[in-house]
C-alpha cells in the first residue's frame, strides 16, 4: 500500500484500495497511511526549474552566505487579475516531504484581464509603486524602452539615491526574467550596480499578501479602473512589518539553498 502510494504520489486513496487483495476502502488505506505518518495535502505549487536554473539558485547563494540584507532594495514586477481563481492538486506526503519535487505541482503564466505593477521594498521601507501604462495591441506591450522610462529613469532611481544617502551603501536586487536581461537592461543596472537574483526575491511573497487584500474586498474590482484603485490601496495600507517579515528570512532561504544544491525550499 505505501509503495503504491509512493510511486505516484497523485494517485487517490481510492485507486490505492481498488489495487489491493482484497480491496480497501479509501478510508481504510488513509488510516493505514496516517499510521505510518503519511496524509494527504494540497501540493505546492512552485515554478519549474531547469538544471541551469539550480545551477544558478546554488552558486548566487553561495555568493550571497553572509549578505547584509538590511541594505538591499528588492524590485518587481507583479501582474494582479481581476478574477483570479485558485485550484488544488492533493498529494500523499509525510510531513517532512512537503517540499520533495514529487510532492510539488509547477506553475505556469497564465492569461486574463489584468494590470502590470512594478514595485520595491527593503527591510523597514516600502518604495514607491508604479502602474506599468502601454497602449496594447500590436506592438504595444510592455517592452524595454517604456520599462526603462515609467520605472527605471523615474521612481525606482529615486527611492535607490534616497536609501543610498540614508544608509550609506546600499545594493539592488531583481530577477532575471527577460525585461532585466536585455542589453540595454543590463546596461542600465550595471551602471546603477544592481545584481540580478535567480527568484529569491521576497516582494514576491509581499505581492501575495497584496492580492490577499484584493481577494478579501467586500466588493471585488470588476473593471481596470477599479483594480488599479485596489492595487494601489493594497500597497498603501499593506503593513511594514509584512514586508519585513519575509526580508528577515533571506538568511535561511540561503542556507536551505545551499542544503538542498539549488533545489525548491519552503520559502
Amino acid at each position: 500500500m505505501l509503495r503504491l502510494a509512493l510511486k505516484d504520489r497523485k494517485v487517490p486513496f481510492r485507486e490505492i484500495g481498488n489495487l489491493m487483495e482484497p480491496g480497501l476502502s479509501a478510508s481504510t488505506v488513509g488510516k493505514h497511511l496516517t499510521d505510518e505518518n503519511y496524509h494527504r495535502s494540497v501540493a505546492r505549487t512552485v515554478p519549474f526549474l531547469k538544471p541551469d536554473q539550480r545551477r544558478k539558485r546554488l552558486a548566487w547563494a553561495r555568493n550571497h552566505h553572509n549578505q547584509d540584507w538590511e541594505k538591499v532594495i528588492w524590485s518587481d514586477e507583479c501582474y494582479v487579475y481581476i478574477g483570479d481563481t485558485k485550484w488544488w492538486v492533493w498529494v500523499t506526503h509525510r510531513p517532512d516531504e512537503e517540499w520533495d519535487e514529487e510532492c510539488l505541482v509547477p506553475t505556469f503564466k497564465q492569461s486574463s484581464i489584468r494590470v502590470m505593477v512594478c514595485g520595491c521594498i527593503m527591510k523597514g521601507k516600502k518604495g514607491p509603486l508604479v502602474v506599468l501604462e502601454y497602449p496594447g495591441g500590436k506592438g504595444g506591450g510592455m517592452n524595454v524602452k517604456r520599462y526603462q522610462e515609467q520605472v527605471l529613469d523615474g521612481k525606482l532611481a529615486a527611492f535607490f539615491e534616497d536609501m543610498k544617502s540614508e544608509r550609506d551603501v546600499v545594493l539592488s536586487q531583481q530577477d532575471s526574467t527577460l525585461s532585466h536581461t536585455a542589453k540595454s537592461m543590463k546596461k542600465w543596472f550595471n551602471t546603477h550596480g544592481i545584481p540580478s537574483s535567480p527568484n529569491f526575491n521576497p516582494i514576491e511573497c509581499v505581492w501575495c499578501e497584496l492580492k490577499k487584500r484584493i481577494r478579501a474586498k467586500r466588493h471585488p474590482p470588476t473593471s481596470i479602473d477599479k483594480l488599479i484603485a485596489a492595487v494601489k490601496e493594497a500597497w498603501d495600507s499593506l503593513p511594514i512589518e509584512d514586508v519585513d517579515k519575509y526580508i528577515d528570512q533571506m538568511g535561511n532561504i540561503v542556507e536551505d539553498v545551499l542544503r538542498v544544491k539549488g533545489g525548491h525550499t519552503k520559502y
